[in-house]
């Protein structure tokens, strides 16, 4: 299943959301796939737990994050959230970001080639981001994506 039609499917999409932390910021990502059944509730735990460790291992450039943690954490099925902030964050010291994609992969294949991959495809078109930060309804998402 395509990132959009997952977003879509599951009401994964949250925008301008107000987080006082970068902790606040996972959970509330995972909220959707929580109530969705396709993580559990220890699935954000695990990825704040890895970034204290681990550092802010899934920032990249022009203020994204890609949350994640291992299949085994939490993972029921293949999944996205998308949650753009009001005000950027720093997570773990990082560059301030303001869009979060979380995924679930059920394992290591699904966790590198449907998660990071088709995500990073994505965000390498032109002007994707900006769309993004600018949406203010989940359409508007839609037809980025």
């Amino acid at each position: 299943m395509s990132i959009k039609n997952f977003l879509l499917q599951h009401n994964c999409i949250q925008l301008g959301v107000i987080c006082e932390t970068w902790e606040e910021a996972i959970y509330c990502a995972a909220k959707p796939l929580i109530s969705a059944g396709r993580i559990t509730k220890n699935y954000p735990i695990a990825v704040i737990d890895s970034t204290k460790e681990y550092g802010p291992y899934y920032v990249f450039d022009e203020g994204i994050a890609i949350p994640h943690a291992r299949p085994e954490c939490g993972v029921i099925e293949n999944c996205f959230s998308l949650l753009t902030l009001k005000t950027p964050l720093s997570i773990q010291g990082s560059e301030p970001v303001d869009i979060l994609i979380m995924f679930g992969g059920v394992n290591s294949d699904a966790h590198i080639t449907q998660g990071i991959a088709s995500i990073v495809n994505l965000l390498e078109k032109d002007d994707v981001l900006s769309r993004i930060r600018y949406a203010t309804t989940s359409d508007d998402i839609v037809g980025v994506l």
